[in-house]
């Protein structure tokens, strides 16, 4: 029996979007195995990732209300009454972790806030909390667990509590001449920001809330306040891209703000690995199948799969190229690299004598 996604998301069949939606980001929320600590949580939290997949998409939808989860897997089509009448078959792509970046609009919290509930004691320094994009379903829930999320990050040089690596003061620091004192400009804060190939095809924004120490109108005085930063990133920008934020660090009597900036890292992929604008699905396939031809299912990062049939013997190291199917180009995000699939061949660890002796038999001796 197939499964049923509207059980998983604790939600009728009849729901609509923004149900569905406020359901994903309820049950989400409870079973992140970063916060949830069950046996379960991991797998549970696969399943709602899977089950929002297909729910909030309509196609996807429309095929697995006529044939549930087995005939959505198998392909719906014309005589199922799916509209068009095209062959449609469906693959989670298993990574959960690409769905919550991509339904809030950010990585997830805990791969770049460790901890929660952090006390916010400050020496020179800010803190970061993560506030997801306001368009993405930001309702109130009393039992988010991210709701107090935050971690206190301080500023390079003569503080101990930094963020990983010092930043460097640049050639031609702005200073300012104050009477007779002289300030100048704290060195930047310099953040590794991840990254999903999702966020990177799509482009996102996050939503980063600072809160920083700031001086009153009297310049000798200081106040605390919150800022919101919003990180925009392009499709297709490539890892080490850096967002710099000019003077949002923390400002006293003695000092210029520091610039607050951000470099872009990639995270791993569940199923491809990135090469510029490229990316690179390694297809593992048996002796067999490379000897004897094949059908091979592709992933793509739209959550297609293509259909490969591969007539000719296979060689370790084969490559088969996928024009337009990879990530947006970062200067002109209209065009597309390529999806290139690497082809491995598992050999047997054994084989029986009589299969041995008709092997060589019918094989080339060169």
């Amino acid at each position: 029996m197939g499964k049923d996604y509207y059980k998983t998301l604790g939600i009728p069949k009849g729901s609509n979007e923004e149900e569905i939606k406020k359901a994903y980001r309820r049950m989400a929320l409870r079973f992140h195995p970063d916060k949830n600590k069950e046996a379960n949580a991991e797998e549970k939290f696969k399943e709602i990732a899977e089950a929002y997949e297909v729910l909030s998409d309509p196609k996807k939808r429309v095929v697995y209300d006529k044939l549930g989860e087995e005939g959505l897997r198998a392909g719906g089509n014309s005589s199922s009454g799916v509209p068009g009448g095209t062959t449609y078959h469906y693959t989670f792509h298993g990574d959960p972790h690409a769905t919550f970046a991509s339904f809030f609009g950010g990585s997830n919290p805990f791969d770049m806030f460790f901890g929660s509930n952090r006390s916010h004691s400050r020496s020179n320094g800010f803190s970061f909390h993560n506030d997801h994009d306001a368009e993405q379903d930001m309702d109130v829930d009393e039992e988010d667990p991210f709701a107090h999320i935050g971690r206190q990050f301080g500023f390079p040089g003569g503080v101990s509590n930094g963020f990983p690596g010092e930043g460097r003061r640049r050639k031609g620091v702005p200073s300012e001449r104050l009477g007779t004192g002289r300030k100048h400009q704290d060195p930047p804060v310099v953040h590794e920001l991840k990254v999903s190939l999702e966020e990177i095809f799509h482009g996102c924004t996050k939503r980063m809330k600072i809160t920083r120490r700031r001086l009153n109108p009297d310049g000798r005085s200081m106040r605390t306040e919150d800022k919101i930063l919003n990180i925009v990133i392009k499709k297709g920008w490539k890892e080490g891209t850096k967002i710099t934020f000019p003077k949002e660090g923390d400002e006293t009597p003695e000092n210029i703000p520091a610039d607050i900036a951000f470099v872009l890292k990639d995270k791993g992929h569940v199923h491809f690995k990135r090469d510029g604008s490229n990316v690179i699905f390694n297809c593992k396939i048996s002796l067999k199948e490379a000897l004897c031809g094949c059908t091979v299912s592709i992933p793509t990062l739209e959550n297609r799969v293509i259909s490969l049939p591969c007539h000719d013997i296979i060689k370790p190291g084969t490559v088969k190229r996928f024009r337009g199917e990879g990530l947006p180009l970062p200067k002109n995000p209209s065009q597309r690299g390529d999806l290139i699939v690497e082809f491995s061949v598992r050999f047997p660890d054994r084989i029986p004598p009589q299969s041995r002796e008709i092997i060589r038999q019918h094989l080339p001796q060169s």
